[in-house]
């Protein structure tokens, strides 16, 4: 039913396992990560020499061919579960693993990632500016595909991490890499820090939402969240879509019951989802925890579009839904 990005991806790859839009350390991180377009003109190119290449973390001599054309205008960042890391020679290991699995697993080329950041505060290598990743279908040929390695369960990435990849995404807007103006349209945010700010979206009103009374929604009872939430972590359903509101409301009814009796949870797996008729259907709500991002559910809200979406979303009064939900309404 759910399959997520990053590593995702919400977009539907698999690639170690589910994946999932990361995390930022709330009050410890929020100020110094606040603005990443207003430093770019202080990184240097010191920078660029925390990254660790391919010869150095030891890859295996395989490669993509297909050519990425720069610059792209759109980043997705990922997050791999189960390799943890704090040190080059133990990430430099991962990173071997994960390779191996992209290539002997999943028939890929190489390392799906074209870098990927470690607990460390080290930037390793992928495929590279200049090659597609395989990470999110639909995106490869137009976007760069950045990962953290996994965290323990209910931990952000590090400190340095965090950093590494402010500077990552920084030198790759300066070297002509990345667009400016680049979007994440499978995104999650912590504390804004990895995604240009939308000042024009924040003055707009809270979207219309329809509540759970009104798609008949079943009584559950469910653990509560702890508020504010600090991610929002947006993925697509990866089954069928609706497109009048009469269909949405059978099909939320349809979800609410695939989680409740074939997956045995308290409730539908998401705080809201999105039907292709333009509307917001409360799942389980701002103050309830989610079952659709495991390791994430106490701390960020899942928000669903309802369908499978393997090309990047055209509509924008579509996609512009999870924007003012996100961002007028912020993170509760």
């Amino acid at each position: 039913m759910m399959l997520w990005l990053l590593v995702l991806s919400a977009l539907g790859l698999q690639a170690w396992g589910d994946s999932f839009w990361n995390k930022t350390q709330a009050e410890q991180l929020s100020e110094g990560l606040q603005s990443l377009f207003g430093n770019i003109s202080q990184l240097t190119e010191k920078d660029a020499s925390t990254t660790v290449s391919r010869k150095a973390w030891g890859a295996e001599a395989v490669g993509c061919s297909t050519q990425l054309t720069t610059p792209v205008n759109v980043l997705v960042i990922h997050h791999v579960p189960g390799l943890e890391c704090h040190d080059q020679r133990v990430c430099s290991q991962r990173l071997r693993e994960l390779q191996a699995h992209h290539v002997h697993n999943n028939s890929g080329c190489d390392v799906a990632y074209n870098f990927l950041v470690g607990d460390d505060g080290r930037v390793y290598e992928g495929v590279g500016w200049n090659i597609q990743g395989v990470h999110t279908q639909g995106y490869n040929n137009i976007s760069l595909g950045f990962a953290f390695f996994g965290t323990k369960k209910g931990y952000s990435p590090s400190p340095a991490a965090l950093s590494a990849m402010e500077n990552l995404i920084s030198y790759a807007v300066q070297k002509g890499h990345l667009s400016s103006r680049y979007v994440q349209p499978l995104l999650v945010k912590g504390e804004n820090c990895l995604a240009p700010r939308q000042k024009e979206i924040l003055k707009k009103a809270c979207p219309s939402i329809v509540p759970r009374s009104a798609w008949g929604a079943r009584e559950t009872h469910c653990p509560r969240m702890t508020l504010p939430a600090k991610y929002g972590i947006i993925i697509h359903t990866a089954d069928r879509t609706c497109n009048i509101s009469e269909e949405c409301r059978l099909l939320v009814q349809d979800i609410q019951s695939f989680y409740i009796d074939r997956l045995k949870s308290c409730d539908i797996g998401y705080n809201f989802l999105v039907g292709q008729d333009g509307a917001i259907y409360e799942g389980v709500g701002w103050n309830v925890q989610g079952f659709s991002t495991p390791g994430y559910d106490d701390i960020a809200l899942g928000i669903t579009f309802m369908g499978t979406f393997t090309e990047p979303i055209s509509d924008f009064s579509f996609s512009e839904k999870i924007s003012l939900l996100t961002a007028s309404c912020s993170l509760a």
